[in-house]
């Protein structure tokens, strides 16, 4: 194995059984779409002599792992012209399946690969390639079910954001302002006008007794709602090169955006259906991996250091270098950071200043996948052009 000697594998039996599937990760940003993990017995000193379960290997991509009843799923590219989905066991990380389909690596100043993470509803799978194709798969035998090839224009790195299953609907950030297929059959609920989209995930959220669905767009975040596909609101937001890509976040007819390339965040009030900003800073300028919202504070990245932010406010409580660029979840009120080189944290939820609990170095190249914690482990992958890439399961948990 690739890794520090201090780290050690698991005996399969023993991991098999104290694995129990009390929760589930189906989607991005886990079941509440929010990046936190309800789970309880994280052990805060776990990675000072970090256990790894069982390690895979995937292709070329930043696809985070999500799990659902007892398997684990990814994406990624291969050989440069084609996509993989994986489903592994994981509780043993054995190879279940595999599902490939023709797809270019298509690197634009970075390494290029998959960007959007599988989606599991009702026993299947939901995956968007970065040119717009669209699978539906059995979960429990990679078959099938139904494809699309859609027709959207594409924006410059290739659709990022994974499907969001809502009631009959699989929504996708595609389009001005989304995209509603049936989610059993792939035919075209609802479309918006065709032309590029942003980065980021539709999100849900409830409003005067409704559910709508909040998308950052290209160059703005919107209110829609997915019965139809109706804009409700919109409030303008360009980011350079256009990549508005990480979650907003919303409490309460509260709204906050956060993007990179120097531009920063800002905290919206919805009123009588409309916008209004509360503030704005250059103090959170998220790029890729959007914060949590912990006790009225948001945790994050600011660009290249991790940082704590007063949502009322904006206010900064503290910031830390160690990380550097990266990007994070969180049990409870405790972080999980996973640097852009591969550095493995458990951080303290607090603004009183950072204290991380433990940490090691457990994978080599660059890390944009957000860890995910589900039925105490940690999943996490790297991802370098050329190469099969360590996906690891590391035993973090009770």
């Amino acid at each position: 194995m690739a890794l520090k000697k201090y780290i050690t594998v698991a005996a399969g039996v023993f991991v098999l059984a104290s694995f129990s599937f009390a929760a589930d990760w189906s989607n991005w940003r886990g079941s509440d779409y929010d990046g936190i993990s309800k789970e309880t017995g994280l052990e805060v000193g776990a990675l000072a002599s970090p256990e790894i379960v069982w390690q895979g290997k995937v292709g070329m991509g930043y696809s985070s792992v999500t799990v659902a009843n007892g398997k684990a799923y990814t994406m990624a590219n291969e050989n440069e012209d084609n996509d993989v989905v994986y489903c592994f066991d994981a509780v043993t990380g054995k190879s279940l399946w595999r599902h490939t389909y023709a797809e270019a690596l298509d690197p634009k100043w970075y390494d290029g690969g998959c960007s959007a993470t599988p989606t599991i509803d009702n026993g299947r799978v939901y995956t968007v390639s970065k040119s717009g194709h669209v699978f539906c798969l059995d979960a429990d035998s990679g078959k099938v079910i139904w494809e699309k090839k859609l027709s959207f224009k594409v924006p410059t790195w290739g659709f990022a954001g994974s499907a969001l299953i809502l009631g009959e609907k699989a929504i996708f950030n595609i389009g001005s302002a989304g995209l509603a297929l049936n989610k059993a059959d792939g035919s075209v609920i609802w479309q918006s006008e065709d032309s590029e989209c942003g980065y980021a995930t539709p999100v849900p959220y409830e409003a005067g007794g409704k559910t709508l669905i909040c998308i950052f767009g290209k160059d703005s975040v919107m209110s829609v709602d997915p019965a139809d596909g109706s804009k409700q609101w919109e409030y303008g937001w360009k980011t350079g090169y256009d990549v508005n890509a990480a979650d907003p976040i919303i409490v309460n007819y509260e709204v906050f955006i956060t993007s990179g390339y120097g531009h920063g965040c800002a905290l919206l009030k919805i009123k009588d259906n409309k916008p209004e900003l509360v503030w704005e800073s250059k103090k959170m300028r998220s790029q890729m991996s959007g914060p949590v919202l912990i006790g009225g504070y948001l945790y994050g990245f600011d660009d290249n250091k991790l940082a704590c932010m007063e949502w009322k406010t904006g206010e900064v409580k503290w910031t830390e270098k160690a990380p550097g660029k990266g990007s994070l979840s969180a049990v409870g009120d405790k972080l999980i950071v996973i640097s852009e080189r591969g550095k493995l944290s458990i951080v303290d939820a607090s603004p009183s200043g950072f204290k991380e609990f433990s940490s090691a170095q457990v994978l080599k190249e660059i890390c944009w996948a957000m860890p995910t914690y589900v039925n105490g482990y940690i999943y996490v992958h790297d991802a370098k052009k050329g190469k099969m890439n360590d996906l690891i399961c590391i035993k973090a948990g009770k």
